[in-house]
């Protein structure tokens, strides 16, 4: 279900300009360094999260350089005790397998359940690289262009202090 040639259309349809960088499997940020060397853009870490009940849902996105405290973050989004969603979460909410999460997996919320937390600092990047609901490649678009994509997805959204 991962949506990638929806993706395509709805890019192309809002026209929003992208850099198609294709690569091999890039699962994790470890693996993904590998290929974003020569890339100029701010690459982003994505964490899906559920709250204790298990009935919300959160995508945190913050620049892959910097790590962050579980606990802390807690704090910071002030939504109870959150744990990493399950696989079977992450493909029922957003339509797509670990390691290839970003807010592009928002087209396949129709619910519109998904909430997106981005750290501010993602606001100063001039360009943004995320996976295009698959991690055998990476797309940069700007950052004036992710939110013109965002309010097209409709999912609820807020830039925050996550450091």
């Amino acid at each position: 279900m991962n949506g990638q040639k929806e993706l395509y259309k709805i890019l192309e349809q809002l026209q929003i300009p992208f850099t198609y960088y294709e690569h091999p499997p890039a699962p994790t940020i470890e693996e993904a360094k590998k290929y974003w060397k020569d890339i100029d853009a701010i690459h982003c870490k994505n964490l899906f999260f559920r709250n204790h009940k298990g009935n919300r849902h959160y995508l945190v996105v913050f620049d892959h350089r910097y790590e962050l405290n579980i606990h802390e973050l807690e704090k910071r989004l002030r939504q109870g005790k959150l744990s990493f969603a399950s696989e079977t979460r992450m493909e029922k909410y957003l339509g797509v397998k670990p390691g290839s999460v970003s807010p592009f997996a928002l087209i396949n919320d129709k619910e519109k359940h998904v909430h997106l937390f981005l750290d501010e600092n993602l606001q100063l990047a001039h360009k943004i690289s995320f996976h295009p609901n698959v991690n055998t490649a990476s797309i940069v678009i700007s950052n004036y262009d992710l939110k013109k994509f965002l309010n097209f997805v409709g999912n609820t959204y807020e830039f925050i202090n996550l450091y």
